[in-house]
């Protein structure tokens, strides 16, 4: 049997199509509390940029405003995308979180830009910065740490507020980096679940205890759409799937509508790329799901599991959540 866990939510605050980016916005803070009520113990927030669909780019800046609209839940990052910004300035941001919100607040960190190369020039970052990725991160601890009064540099809000630092990566780079700072590990199994077994069981093997974690620490992260029938989940899932296709031919678009014909949508190629990097997805009512996600759980042993769901129908995200206290393998609120 598993041993129950705590449950997560991931959040791109996906933007629906015909939609402002305003109501975007208004349904993230919907789900957030929704999440909150239902019991989940984080809610995170991706970074991403360039991208019409999605409202989170300014992460830290609307996370803020979920944190004022939420009381208990953690928030986060899952995650920032440090190449795309000096440390120092995250350590002064997820600072000022700390300032307002107190220890409810993660920060997550990943090495990819989270867009194209064009933006990531925009950004004025180079490529060569993503090379930096574990020095920065130990840049960045240093900020956040207690050890920083004879600096002559230090970050004002940040320095001391020891705010909770996670490695999300997809390959064996970030596990390894996570072992070796002694830091929690989150997996990006939800879009690119290739490598999930092997980079789960390097970052154990190769954990070293730390001030932060004194043993290994996983979460994993899947897609998770619940439905009162397998048929109306499935449906709303399309909205993830044209998305996903959408990607691969280098087209831009808010969140599509679902479709009751995906094989209209996609060609057989495009239909087996998108089932392999969904392939952690788990969708349809709680009796079709349980033993599913049970079975995955029981093989990969994680410590935490992370979900998302971005689609576009708004009532449905919002009835997924609640359906999730009913699967009964994890440790709500």
């Amino acid at each position: 049997m598993n041993k129950a866990i705590p449950l997560s939510f991931l959040d791109l605050a996906p933007v629906p199509e015909g939609k402002p980016i305003a109501e975007g916005v208004i349904q993230t803070v919907e789900i957030a509390k929704q999440a909150e009520k239902t019991g989940l113990n984080r809610y995170w927030m991706a970074e991403h940029h360039n991208m019409p669909g999605i409202a989170s780019a300014a992460t830290s800046v609307l996370l803020s405003h979920i944190g004022s609209q939420t009381k208990s839940i953690r928030i986060g990052s899952g995650g920032v995308m440090l190449p795309n910004h000096a440390p120092l300035i995250i350590a002064e941001q997820f600072g000022t979180l700390q300032a307002l919100y107190g220890d409810r607040i993660d920060l997550g960190l990943g090495r990819a830009p989270g867009t194209d190369g064009a933006t990531f020039q925009a950004l004025r970052r180079q490529m060569k910065d993503a090379e930096r990725f574990p020095q920065d991160v130990q840049e960045l601890m240093y900020f956040l740490g207690t050890d920083t009064d004879s600096s002559p540099v230090q970050a004002f809000p940040g320095a001391k507020s020891q705010v909770p630092i996670w490695i999300l990566g997809s390959s064996l780079f970030g596990a390894t980096l996570a072992a070796h700072l002694g830091l929690p590990y989150v997996f990006a199994s939800h879009f690119s679940p290739q490598m999930l077994t092997q980079a789960i069981s390097t970052y154990r093997e190769q954990f070293k205890p730390s001030v932060y974690l004194d043993k290994p620490y996983v979460m994993l992260a899947a897609n998770l759409l619940l439905a009162d029938d397998d048929a109306t989940a499935e449906y709303h899932f399309t909205s993830t799937q044209q998305s996903f296709v959408r990607l691969r031919r280098g087209e831009t678009g808010q969140i599509p509508k679902p479709t009751h014909d995906m094989d209209s949508v996609w060609s057989q190629s495009e239909k087996m790329m998108v089932d392999n990097a969904l392939s952690v997805s788990f969708v349809g009512s709680v009796a079709t799901v349980k033993p599913k996600l049970a079975a995955f759980m029981a093989t990969h042993q994680p410590d935490e599991m992370i979900i998302t769901a971005n689609i576009y129908d708004q009532a449905a995200r919002v009835r997924s959540l609640e359906l999730t206290t009913e699967l009964n393998l994890f440790t709500l609120h």
